[in-house]
């Protein structure tokens, strides 16, 4: 990993304190980035396309770079790989050899350790910058490896209900990740962001596929809701995150992707389970149409902005805050301040 990591850690450490002292090197809170995806669009990327943002990696790698710097100058101290839809097996059904595919998960991993070392090189002097005993020190920032979950790699929608059908089993989900959680494990990233996890089964695929020998690297596992008291699939988040908690190199556990309205109800939900650092990062409030590949405001129960309720989820217990889909670096630079005027 780049010389600018502040974090004193190896992709060795698992260590129960690895969030819990991060979240003190950073003040208290820290700053998870936002929608990448649809950052990438408006960059004007077309991901119309089953590999959806990994195809970046392939064709507009400046893009990447560039959406990673966007979200670190609005003040995060967290940003999350292009690789949420990066498989193996998504490459290879693209035409790449198996080498090829390895390479562009590596690659993912490499172009935010990259724009990291562009940023601190670039604002040594930035306003977000604080000082320590007398000298300048630079913000704390970790690169999370993104892994999307087999719902992604199928990109028909179904992270989003969790229903896979009777033929995906434990195992099944084990070999289809196994490969892809080595490379980015072995990649020079601080952690493994298990993001969009919509069901017990697949939590429980992660949590066994980082007890084997060879994966040995901090990770997060993040759920997705949509009523407020399940996982998407129906399972009840308590016994999800019962999963996350037992699994000793889960250093921090939460919900992504999910609307705003459920966050506070979820928060508290998850503190009953688990003592670990509780992260959220919601989507805009709006649904994701997987047949239409679009996203639709959703009818009668409208969220509002949520930055302003950033503040009570960290009164309720979270500690890692940011944004999932269709949020903006706007929308973190929001979180930042209202964090920051409140510490």
């Amino acid at each position: 990993m780049g010389s600018g990591n502040m974090v004193e850690t190896t992709t060795t450490t698992t260590s129960s304190t690895f969030m819990s002292d991060f979240i003190g090197k950073c003040g208290g809170y820290v700053v998870i980035d936002g929608g990448f995806a649809t950052e990438l669009e408006r960059h004007g990327a077309d991901l119309n396309d089953p590999l959806w943002s990994a195809k970046c990696l392939v064709d507009s790698p400046h893009l990447v770079r560039r959406v990673h710097l966007d979200y670190l100058d609005a003040g995060a101290n967290i940003i999350l790989t292009a690789s949420y839809q990066a498989t193996i097996q998504g490459f290879e059904a693209k035409g790449f050899s198996k080498e090829e595919a390895e390479a562009l998960l590596r690659k993912s991993v490499e172009i935010a350790c990259e724009a990291r070392e562009i940023y601190y090189d670039r604002c040594t002097k930035d306003s977000w910058d604080f000082m320590e005993n007398g000298r300048t020190s630079r913000r704390p920032i970790l690169v999370a490896a993104s892994v999307g979950s087999y719902g992604a790699y199928l990109a028909d929608g179904s992270e989003y209900s969790g229903n896979y059908g009777d033929a995906i089993t434990l195992e099944t989900l084990k070999d289809f990740n196994r490969r892809r959680v080595q490379i980015l494990a072995n990649s020079g990233a601080d952690l493994i962001a298990f993001e969009t996890i919509p069901n017990k089964l697949e939590a429980k695929a992660y949590a066994e596929l980082l007890e084997e020998e060879g994966i040995e690297i901090p990770a997060w596992f993040s759920f997705n809701s949509k009523d407020g008291i399940n996982v998407v699939s129906g399972d009840p988040i308590s016994e999800c995150v019962s999963i996350a908690d037992s699994c000793k190199q889960v250093v921090a556990v939460g919900i992504n992707c999910t609307p705003p309205r459920f966050i506070h109800g979820l928060i508290t939900s998850i503190r009953k389970v688990t003592s670990k650092p509780v992260l959220i990062y919601p989507n805009s409030g709006e649904t994701y149409d997987g047949q239409t590949k679009q996203w639709v405001k959703s009818s009668g129960n409208v969220d509002e902005d949520f930055v302003s309720y950033i503040v009570k989820w960290r009164e309720a217990g979270a500690s890692l805050f940011g944004g999932c889909c269709r949020t903006t670096p706007k929308t973190i630079r929001g979180i930042a301040t209202a964090l920051s005027d409140k510490n």
